[in-house]
């Protein structure tokens, strides 16, 4: 009856997020329809600029990947910073996480790129955006890991200690699993939030995709349709992570 049960619900769950698939481009051609007393022809001035659409979404696309990767490489060491038995890494690491989560991401755009990397000669605006946004999110996931981490049942430590498994095998093999498991739905949103954050990077100076429709924008004065193709390309970027989540999930649980 159990089982029954559990793939009924499967079907459901299956079935609303299919739907929710094809809800979403019916709901943006109720929205063009609805826009349609705007003429075609602002449209077709919009298409003009397509290669500055593309070339700005490329630049968000490769920002973010690159500040998923540091972000999460620099999220375990602030964690490991954060569970270490030295005091001073522990109270380094909690300094950074509050300074971090206690500030917006736009004064800390501001402050590290016109403030720290004038000091220091380093004018890369790409990779001042990557480490920026890499710095920032890694304050939120280390602390979903630790979470995850210290979630984990002491019984599993000391099971793991018994076998005779080394410091690195207890968390590569019992405790990371079991944390990723818990803190994977809040890692997926945070990764999301990262891809859109990227968006206040043209206070910087990087073309990225918000800042090529800010452009096509003033030049076109097409406000509705410069910004409209934010929302596809943004979706474009979160909805395989979305996606990648669920198959991780599935992986994890089985």
């Amino acid at each position: 009856m159990k089982v029954s049960r559990l793939n009924y619900l499967k079907v459901i769950r299956k079935t609303l997020f299919f739907l929710s698939i094809l809800v979403f481009p019916l709901f943006c051609l109720f929205v063009l329809g609805a826009t349609a007393r705007l003429s075609l022809e602002r449209w077709g001035i919009i298409w003009r600029y397509r290669m500055v659409f593309w070339h700005g979404w490329l630049e968000t696309l490769l920002i973010s990947l690159a500040a998923l990767i540091l972000s999460s490489l620099f999220a375990l060491i602030i964690t490991a910073a954060r569970r270490s038995s030295l005091v001073l890494l522990r109270l380094l690491a909690l300094c950074f996480i509050e300074v971090i989560r206690g500030t917006p991401l736009l004064a800390q755009m501001l402050f590290f790129f016109y403030i720290i990397g004038h000091g220091f000669g380093f004018e890369n605006r790409f990779l001042s955006g990557i480490l920026i946004l890499s710095f920032f999110s890694s304050a939120y996931i280390s602390e979903m890991l630790r979470a995850g981490i210290e979630a984990v049942p002491l019984s599993q430590w000391e099971s793991a200690k018994v076998i005779g498994l080394t410091q690195f095998q207890i968390y590569r093999y019992v405790i990371f699993p079991q944390a990723l498991r818990s803190v994977l739905p809040g890692l997926t949103g945070q990764f999301a939030s990262l891809i859109k954050d990227s968006s206040l990077l043209s206070i910087i100076g990087i073309n990225e995709f918000a800042l090529a429709a800010q452009q096509v924008n003033a030049v076109t004065y097409c406000t509705l349709e410069s910004f409209f193709p934010l929302t596809i390309g943004y979706l474009l970027l979160t909805f395989p992570l979305s996606l990648a989540t669920r198959w991780m999930e599935k992986k994890l649980n089985s």
